[in-house]
């Protein structure tokens, strides 16, 4: 197993970090412990010892599952990171309140790595007026926590404000080649870089879109490496920044767990060859794009109640990872029926304003018809 040393707190991580928010489920959508632990001793028989989990993961179960299975190991061969739901948050007392029920969750004494979850801007106000912050330093005052940082899901320029306003242990963002000027982007990967606070890495593999491409794409990469996976393609990409310390991996069966320890046994940075490899796939990926749609917003609110941009968004990536099962989950989640292109009444607003100069309401027609074939099939 490659590790990497934080060496502003003298931590040394294993490179693989075990995600524990895609644990394999059974057929009520409970966790399947069974397997969730074997996968679990799995990784940390082979010098895993980072585990991540957080307090609404898998309906709030995944705590109990991954304190469950670290306490059959010593206490000082792993790191235990979890995360405070700043969204559940309101007074100060709700911090206390969730931090202590994660511990008795965990079954822990204290969590190693702590973060401030999911921040972007409003967030961020809130942790400022609630002095979480100066809460969370009176824990580690006490020893609960040791290590403390957050995860971000918000623009460039309001992850630099939050990374410099407080001497953070270590920050957590979401990357893949797919996603490297989105959020945080590549500017924020040499940003903390030169502040000298490593990187934890979440969504290497987009979520599994980067785990099985599409077969015309999936042979680029086969013609340089035939043994590889397209997900170790996408988890070597994170893991050749030298500041990138773990990248997670959620991962839900034991063949993940396996072809992941491959990976990151004797691990190897890509090379200048397999970067133009992983850029070239990006680029056909990003050929597949259907329209031009940035999810500006300009076009909302429509008058008719169409989510225009969520729409196009679910289309694109469609026609991209060509991922049919994430489509249908994506499209019934996120994209109410009174959400969807159907309700278009074909007024044009959309399109007054729209900065790409994108024909909604052709596109539009679209998404609603090659949503309802996806659905009949």
């Amino acid at each position: 197993m490659e590790y990497r040393e934080m060496k502003n707190i003298g931590t040394k991580t294993s490179l693989l970090g075990f995600g524990c928010m895609r644990f394999p489920t059974n057929a009520d959508g409970s966790i399947n412990e069974e397997e969730a632990l074997a996968m679990i001793d799995k990784a940390y028989h082979a010098g895993v010892n980072y585990f991540d989990t957080a307090y609404p993961y898998h309906g709030g179960k995944s705590e109990g599952v991954t304190g469950k299975a670290l306490a059959r190991y010593p206490r000082d061969s792993y790191y235990l990171a979890t995360k405070l739901p700043i969204w559940a948050i309101q007074t100060i007392e709700d911090v206390e309140r969730i931090f202590h029920e994660q511990l008795d969750r965990l079954q822990k004494d204290y969590v190693d790595f702590y973060l401030l979850h999911a921040l972007n801007k409003n967030r961020w106000e809130l942790i400022k007026e609630l002095h979480i912050i100066e809460y969370c330093e009176k824990l580690r005052a006490e020893g609960k926590i040791k290590y403390l940082g957050f995860s971000f899901h918000d623009s460039y320029e309001v992850f630099e404000e939050i990374l410099t306003s407080y001497h953070w242990d270590f920050c957590q963002i979401q990357l893949n080649y797919m996603d490297k000027d989105e959020q945080a982007t590549l500017k924020g990967v040499e940003l903390a870089e030169r502040l000298h606070i490593p990187m934890v890495i979440m969504e290497p593999v987009k979520g599994g879109s980067l785990a099985q491409l599409p077969e015309d794409i999936s042979k680029l990469f086969r013609a340089v490496k035939p043994e590889a996976s397209d997900s170790s393609w996408a988890l070597r990409y994170v893991a050749s920044f030298s500041n990138i310390k773990v990248v997670l991996s959620g991962m839900s069966t034991m063949a993940q767990v396996e072809d992941n320890l491959k990976t990151f046994t004797d691990f190897e940075p890509l090379s200048e060859k397999e970067q133009e490899t992983v850029m070239q796939v990006a680029d056909a990926l990003h050929a597949r794009v259907q329209n031009g749609c940035t999810g500006c917003k300009y076009c909302m609110p429509c008058p008719a109640g169409v989510n225009i941009p969520g729409s196009f968004q679910v289309w694109n990536e469609y026609h991209m990872y060509q991922n049919v099962q994430d489509t249908k989950n994506t499209w019934r989640g996120e994209i109410p029926e009174e959400a969807r292109p159907k309700n278009c009444i074909k007024c044009g607003k959309c399109e007054r304003v729209c900065p790409q100069k994108i024909s909604i309401r052709e596109d539009l027609a679209k998404v609603q018809a090659e949503m309802d074939a996806l659905f009949e099939k």
